[in-house]
């Protein structure tokens, strides 16, 4: 399986809708793309995500599910 970074830049002032949301309602994975571990910055203006899979599309299902609180950036990973 494929490896990626995620960089999710949150919208200025949606840091806590996104926690609400997450709480609420989990990671909103489809099925295929596991997540591994995340990293929010000191400022609480990003997160970075290791994340796994050998369908990228998947990753277009996950983002209609954040796109009004985070923009994404994706990188594959040696």
């Amino acid at each position: 399986m494929q490896k990626y970074m995620v960089i999710e830049t949150f919208r200025p002032g949606c840091f806590d809708a996104v926690y609400d949301r997450f709480k609420q309602q989990g990671r909103l994975l489809p099925d295929g793309l596991k997540y591994l571990d995340s990293w929010v910055t000191a400022d609480k203006s990003a997160c970075y995500q290791l994340m796994q899979t050998d369908n990228p599309a998947l990753f277009g299902d996950w983002i209609k599910a954040w796109d009004d609180l985070v923009d994404f950036e994706f990188t594959p990973l040696a």
